[in-house]
């Protein structure tokens, strides 16, 4: 018998998930309004919703589109940077978590251990000792040492090894029959089914990397070479605080991440519930 919907429990369920999503996207609205705002009015009544709509301008924008240079310098290291880890973090993470899942090995559960200490230790800890590492490299304010340290990340090795222990054994045997190698099979055949995880973890790895401060703080060192985060963080200085041209490059920093999820949601919801069900 098909179960009847409550119509009150309905609107209830409505209105309260109308209500988080006011919540989570306020501080947006709020980031948006702001960018619009000179910066005498920002320093004279802070970043909030009450402020004279007579002041809003496009003079922010204007600035970072016509004269900030540095700041697109700022947005092509983010984008080149992040590109390139979200490619190497699929295709290395992908390979070591489907290893993992359909290889029987000596091993095989020690190193999956391994990879779930990792992925409980937080990067604070393993900061020091990675900083260590790219200063023996001679790697310091250079980008391999912002990306060498994400291109296996643990999260992403766990997440394609659950989703490969659901993939059919019988395609390998019949791949193995037909004369195909190992990477041939992989690539050839594993690969494309795991495409909706792909999907997934691209947009979790390229959100990673596109909002990552801490680690390119630490190894990068010439302003030109400085990722988005950074870049906008040194507007904030002892001697004057550009408040505008920060919410302004801020909001241009948030577009293409929205861009992104939006064309790419629907894979990104069916990665994350088909592999999150995998046994």
């Amino acid at each position: 018998m098909k179960q009847k919907n409550n119509p009150l429990l309905t609107w209830l369920l409505t209105i309260g998930f109308m209500v988080v999503a006011f919540l989570a996207l306020f501080p947006l609205l709020n980031l948006t309004l702001a960018s619009f705002r000179p910066a005498t009015d920002l320093m004279r009544n802070g970043i909030s919703l009450i402020f004279d709509p007579s002041t809003l301008t496009l003079d922010n924008f204007i600035f970072i589109f016509t004269e900030a240079e540095i700041y697109w310098k700022w947005f092509g290291n983010s984008v080149w940077i992040s590109l390139v880890i979200v490619v190497l973090s699929l295709l290395f993470s992908s390979m070591v978590g489907y290893a993992l899942a359909v290889y029987d090995f000596k091993g095989r559960n020690f190193f999956f251990l391994l990879v779930l200490i990792i992925l409980m230790i937080p990067f604070e800890i393993l900061m020091l000792p990675l900083f260590q590492l790219m200063i023996k490299l001679n790697l310091v304010n250079t980008y391999s040492a912002v990306i060498l340290p994400a291109i296996v990340a643990p999260i992403a090795v766990f997440f394609f090894r659950q989703y490969a222990l659901g993939l059919p054994k019988e395609l390998m045997d019949a791949a193995r029959i037909d004369g195909c190698t190992e990477y041939g099979i992989f690539f050839r055949i594993m690969l494309p089914l795991m495409g909706p995880s792909l999907a997934a973890m691209a947009i979790l790895q390229g959100l990673n990397s596109w909002n990552n401060f801490l680690w390119p703080l630490v190894v990068l060192r010439s302003n030109d070479m400085f990722t988005l985060p950074i870049g906008l963080a040194t507007l904030l200085t002892p001697y004057g605080n550009n408040y505008d041209i920060l919410l302004a490059g801020s909001v241009m920093t948030i577009v293409p991440i929205v861009i992104l999820f939006i064309f790419f949601q629907r894979y990104f919801v069916a990665g994350l519930t088909v592999g999150g069900v995998k046994g």
